[in-house]
């Protein structure tokens, strides 16, 4: 009888079948209804979904020059426990991740933490300043092989250097992720624009400043035969301007946060800074329009745009407080909330807008995978029928801006798996994914 490090007893597939699977050596080494085989470790997953591991194609890690905020580790530790096996770190640090130097550091920090991947983003324009291209080749020449560019927290509002970078990155496949917001219409703007704005006093956020830009770029990528991807997309409008640019052919993707999914603009009738987020919360109509595109794939993936603030920048006024939310944590929950909860989406459709998608968008080989045999164990195992009580005061991020503080959501993660590690069990994330 064949020995295995793994074995992982009647879970339920993406598809909806029954197997087990056992894992040695750092792959899915066999898969089937029944194995014979002897472990040395044995999951009982009989009311559990497994899916390949989590792959966030947005996360503020801040390190290097925030680590009051977050650190490399201290994310690596909160995608684990929240089910990722991969993220991408946005290059708005301090220093910027304009250079090979930035990015190389940023992903040797995500190799020592060893508890998932951790796939520098480079900044499209040096300092995030939106003036000159920042060395993009050279970050994609580099040891952490960048592929996917963003300024984001800021837009690349200047249309020339837009299609300048998008003609860049085609000799290697990159892609350009933007934020879509033009500056002139947004300024000193804290909500969605609308009559709960209106009543608070607070400087409005249109729905147009974001349309504008994705109308105008996913022109631009059409002229140029580019890839761009739409960051964290809220309103419904600019759903149909996706959809339509899909159905001409346009090489865009789109991704979603899973606080736009469930939250609305009401939140801010409480003053509380925590839901104050970039692009910011919008209407019910946004948001169900939100869940039936990611439903039918106009959007391609969720994305938490994971953004960690130390205390002092969330509990102060409303107009003084950072943008952002934490998300890694919670991701998985919300999905399954919104969109299976509500019959919008299968656990099959969840695995490719949440780890097979974003793979594939980022080029992140061995993630995303099929679970089939040879795969790279990349897994994690979740208990929908479980419910959990959010407490700011237990995330492993260093930061707790969660919006959900004492919420009980459903999906209970109790395994992940890195490169057939285990990196959280029962959640209690192990160190450098110990067996």
């Amino acid at each position: 009888m064949k020995a295995v490090d793994y074995l992982i007893k009647d879970a339920q597939l993406p598809d909806g079948s029954k197997s087990c699977i056992a894992i040695s050596n750092g792959v899915i080494s066999s898969i089937g209804a029944s194995l014979d085989v002897s472990a040395h470790n044995t999951i009982d997953a009989k009311h559990c979904v497994v899916l390949p591991g989590l792959v966030d194609l947005h996360t503020h890690l801040r390190e290097p020059g925030r680590e009051d905020a977050e650190t490399v580790l201290s994310g690596s530790r909160a995608g684990a426990k929240g089910g990722y096996t991969a993220v991408s770190a946005m290059a708005n640090t301090s220093p910027v991740a304009d250079t090979a130097g930035v990015v190389e550091q940023v992903y040797r920090l995500g190799q020592e933490a060893g508890l998932l991947d951790v796939f520098p983003i480079g900044a499209v324009t040096q300092g995030l300043k939106g003036q000159a291209l920042s060395e993009i080749g050279a970050m994609a020449d580099s040891v952490a092989r960048v592929r996917v560019f963003s300024d984001d927290g800021n837009c690349v509002s200047d249309p020339l250097l837009m299609r300048r970078a998008l003609e860049y990155i085609k000799k290697f496949n990159g892609v350009i992720a933007q934020h879509a917001q033009d500056p002139r219409m947004t300024i000193d703007s804290q909500m969605n624009e609308g009559s709960i704005s209106a009543r608070l006093g607070l400087k409005g956020w249109p729905a147009v400043a974001e349309e504008a830009i994705i109308a105008r770029d996913v022109l631009i990528a059409d002229h140029v035969k580019s890839r761009l991807h739409i960051c964290h997309l809220t309103t419904a409008g600019g759903v149909e301007i996706i959809r339509w640019a899909k159905a001409r052919g346009i090489d865009v993707t789109a991704e979603v946060t899973p606080h736009h999914l469930l939250l609305t603009d009401d939140y801010a009738n409480s003053y509380d800074p925590i839901y104050k987020v970039n692009p910011p919360l919008r209407t019910e109509k946004d948001v169900h329009a939100l869940r039936e595109a990611l439903a039918d794939g106009t959007i391609d993936i969720v994305a938490t745009d994971h953004a960690p603030h130390p205390t002092e920048s969330k509990e102060c006024e409303w107009q003084e407080a950072a943008f952002g939310m934490l998300g890694l944590e919670t991701a998985l929950s919300i999905v399954q909330l919104t969109m299976i909860d509500s019959s919008l989406m299968s656990w099959g459709q969840v695995a490719e807008r949440m780890s097979i998608a974003p793979a594939r968008i980022g080029g992140y080989e061995n993630q995303g995978q099929q679970l089939i045999q040879g795969a790279v164990a990349n897994l994690v195992v979740v208990n929908p029928t479980q419910k959990w009580t959010v407490d700011r005061d237990l995330v492993l991020s260093k930061s707790s801006n969660t919006p959900y503080h004492g919420i009980d959501l459903p999906g209970v993660i109790t395994h992940t798996f890195f490169k057939g590690k285990a990196t959280m069990l029962n959640g209690t994330v192990i160190p450098n994914g110990g067996m």
